[in-house]
C-alpha cells in the first residue's frame, strides 16, 4: 500500500493553518473540477485526489492521525477490514484510494467475532455459515445526487482456500437523493460463505464530494455571492451559479455582508421523489485589489460627499 502525500497534493506546507488548507483546496478544485477543467481526460481523477486530501487534512482528527503516522507506514490488506484473516478486499471505483480506505475509511471497521482469529479451512462438520459483511467508503458527486447514477465497482479478493487474488466487477446503483452517511447495500459482495453458506454483503458508506463552489447542509446548498461595494449599495440583478447553469436573482439595495438570498428548489433532492432543497447565496462584499488614479479620485469624491460613518 503506497503512502499518499496529501500536503503535496494540495501544494501546502505541513504547518499550514486550517484556513490555508481550505483555500488551497478551493483554488485547485476550481481548476480541476470536471465541469471547467481544460484537460477533461485527467480532471476527474485529479479532482477525486484533491477531495481525498481535503477529506483528511480538512478534518482535525484525521489530520492529527495522518501527521502522527508519518510517510513510512506499512500495512497489508489495502482497503481491508480483514487483515487478520486470509480474506481481504481491495476496491476500485469508490473514488478513494486503498491508502485512504485502509487508514481512514469504513473498511477499517472491526470484524465480527464470527471469524475473528480464523485461519485455515473450516471443518466440513461445522455446517453452512454466512460470510461476513464488508464495508468501504464511496465518494459521490453532487450531480450524482441530483440525477442518480450507476457505478462500476471492481472488488479484488484473496480466496482463503486457493490463496489466489480474484477480481469481480459489479454495477452498483447510486439512487437519486442519497445523502452523506447513508449506506448502499450490495448484496452478496462481502465474504463468501463457508460450507455452502450465503455470502455476506458489502456496505458502501456515502461521502459527498466536496465542491469548489457549494457547501451542503441537508438538502440545501450554500454558495458565496461576491458583490462589489456599489452592487451592494445599488442592488440589481446578479447571476448566481447552480448545479444546472446560472440564474439571476434580485439583490436588494443596501445589502449587507452575510445576508442569505434564497433560490427556491435549486438545492439537492432529499430522496428519489421528494422536492429538492433550496440554494442560498450568501453575500460577500469584495473590494478591488487595485484601483486606477481615476477610480481613486472617484472614491475620494464619494468620501467627501457621503455622511455615512460605519463606526457609529
Amino acid at each position: 500500500m503506497q503512502h499518499r502525500d496529501y500536503y503535496q497534493i494540495l501544494g501546502i506546507s505541513k504547518d499550514a493553518s486550517h484556513d490555508e488548507v481550505r483555500k488551497a483546496f478551493r483554488k485547485l478544485a476550481r481548476k480541476y473540477h470536471p465541469d471547467v477543467a481544460e484537460d477533461k481526460s485527467t480532471a476527474e481523477d485529479k479532482f477525486k485526489e484533491l477531495n481525498e486530501a481535503y477529506e483528511v487534512l480538512g478534518d482535525p482528527e484525521k489530520r492529527k492521525k495522518y501527521d502522527a503516522m508519518g510517510p513510512n507506514r506499512q500495512s497489508g490488506g489495502a482497503g481491508s477490514s480483514h487483515s487478520d484473516t486470509n480474506y481481504d478486499y481491495q476496491f476500485d471505483g469508490t473514488g478513494f484510494s486503498d491508502f485512504f480506505e485502509q487508514t481512514f475509511g469504513a473498511g477499517r471497521r472491526p470484524q465480527s467475532s464470527q471469524f475473528r482469529g480464523f485461519s485455515g479451512n473450516p471443518s466440513a462438520s461445522a455446517g453452512p455459515m454466512s460470510g461476513q459483511d464488508a464495508h468501504a467508503d464511496i465518494l459521490v458527486a453532487l450531480d450524482e445526487v441530483v440525477r442518480g447514477t450507476e457505478r462500476s465497482l471492481t472488488l479484488q479478493q484473496s480466496n482463503r482456500e486457493t490463496g489466489r487474488r480474484e477480481s469481480k466487477t459489479s454495477t452498483i446503483r447510486i439512487p437519486k437523493g442519497i445523502s452523506e452517511g447513508q449506506l448502499i447495500r450490495c448484496a452478496g459482495l462481502g465474504e463468501p460463505g463457508i460450507n455452502g453458506g450465503p455470502a455476506g454483503d458489502l456496505f458502501l458508506h456515502v461521502r459527498l464530494e466536496k465542491h469548489p463552489i457549494f457547501r451542503v447542509r441537508g438538502g440545501d446548498l450554500y454558495c458565496e455571492l461576491a458583490l462589489a461595494p456599489w452592487e451592494a449599495v445599488l442592488g440589481g440583478e446578479i447571476p448566481v451559479p447552480t448545479l444546472d447553469g446560472s440564474v439571476k436573482i434580485r439583490v436588494p439595495k443596501n445589502a449587507s455582508a452575510g445576508t442569505e438570498l434564497r433560490v427556491k428548489g435549486r438545492g439537492l433532492p432529499t430522496d428519489a421523489s421528494g422536492a429538492p432543497g433550496d440554494l442560498y447565496a450568501v453575500i460577500e462584499i469584495t473590494l478591488p485589489e487595485t484601483v486606477t488614479d481615476e477610480e481613486a479620485a472617484l472614491w475620494e469624491k464619494l468620501s467627501s460627499l457621503s455622511h455615512f460613518n460605519p463606526r457609529k
